[in-house]
C-alpha cells in the first residue's frame, strides 16, 4: 500500500463528529471556566464594594464563590480527561481504524465499552444542563441590573421616580435581608453600571454562559454518535459505521 492510499485510509476512518465535539468540548469548558471563575471574583469585588460594608454580611457569599471556583478547576480536569478517552472511543469504533489496526478485541467488549459510554455520556449530559440552567441565573440577574440602569440613563424609559429604580442583591439570595445597604438606587446604580468591573463581569457571565451551551451540544454530539454506533453494532454484529 502506497502512502497515498495510506493517508486515504486514515482520512476515512477519523470520526468527524467526535473530533468535532471534542473541539468544541474543549473549547466550551475553557471559555466556562476561566469566564466564570473571573466572573465570581469581579462579583464579589462587586459586592463588597457597593452592597455592603460589613465583612460578616458577604463571608457565605466568599464560601460559596471560592467552593465554585474549585469546583470549576474540577470540571476542567475532567473533561479534558473525558474528552480524550470519548474521541479515543470514535476512532475505536470506525471500521477504517479497525482494519487498519487488526481485530484485537471481541464484539462483545466492543459493545459493552459503547453501551458503558453511552450511558456515562447520558448520565453527565443530565448533570451538565443544571449545570448550564444554574450559568443562566447570574446572566439574568446582571441583565435586569443593566436594564435598570438604561432605564434610569433614558427617564422616558419608565414612568417611575429614577430614585425608586433599585439593584437589590438580597432579592437574589445573594445577600441576607438584614445586610445594609444591600441595594443601591438611582444615580448611584448608574455610575456602578458604567464601571469596568460591572461591564467586565457582565460579559463574563455571558461567554461562561455561551461556552457551557457548547459544551452540551458537544455532549449531545457524543451522545448521539456513541448511541448510533452501539445501534448498528447491534444490527449488524460489528462496528462498520464512523462516527
Amino acid at each position: 500500500m502506497g502512502w497515498h492510499d495510506g493517508c486515504i485510509r486514515c482520512m476515512v476512518g477519523v470520526p468527524v463528529a467526535s473530533v468535532i465535539a471534542t473541539v468544541l468540548c474543549f473549547a466550551g469548558v475553557a471559555l466556562f471556566c476561566g469566564c466564570g471563575h473571573e466572573a465570581l471574583s469581579g462579583t464579589e469585588k462587586l459586592i463588597e464594594t457597593y452592597f455592603s460594608k460589613n465583612y460578616q454580611e458577604y463571608e457565605y457569599l466568599i464560601h460559596v464563590v471560592n467552593a465554585f471556583q474549585y469546583a470549576i478547576y474540577g470540571i476542567a480536569i475532567f473533561f479534558f480527561l473525558f474528552g480524550i478517552l470519548l474521541l479515543a472511543e470514535g476512532f475505536y469504533t470506525t471500521t477504517a481504524i479497525k482494519h487498519i489496526l487488526g481485530e484485537f478485541k471481541p464484539q462483545a467488549i466492543k459493545g459493552g465499552l459503547i453501551s458503558t459510554f453511552v450511558g456515562v455520556t447520558y448520565a453527565v449530559t443530565i448533570l451538565w444542563i443544571l449545570i448550564f440552567a444554574c450559568s443562566a441565573v447570574p446572566v439574568y440577574i446582571y441583565f435586569n441590573t443593566w436594564v435598570t440602569c438604561q432605564s434610569i440613563a433614558v427617564p422616558a424609559k419608565t414612568s417611575a421616580g429614577i430614585s425608586n429604580l433599585c439593584a437589590d442583591a438580597r432579592m437574589y439570595g445573594v445577600l441576607p435581608w438584614n445586610s445594609f445597604p444591600g441595594k443601591v438606587c438611582g444615580t448611584s446604580l448608574l455610575a456602578i453600571c458604567k464601571t469596568s468591573e460591572f461591564q467586565m463581569t457582565f460579559h463574563l457571565f455571558i461567554a461562561a454562559f455561551v461556552g457551557a451551551g457548547a459544551t452540551l451540544v458537544a455532549l449531545l454530539t457524543y451522545m448521539i454518535g456513541a448511541s448510533f454506533n452501539y445501534a448498528v453494532l447491534r444490527v449488524t454484529g460489528r462496528s462498520d459505521r464512523k462516527f
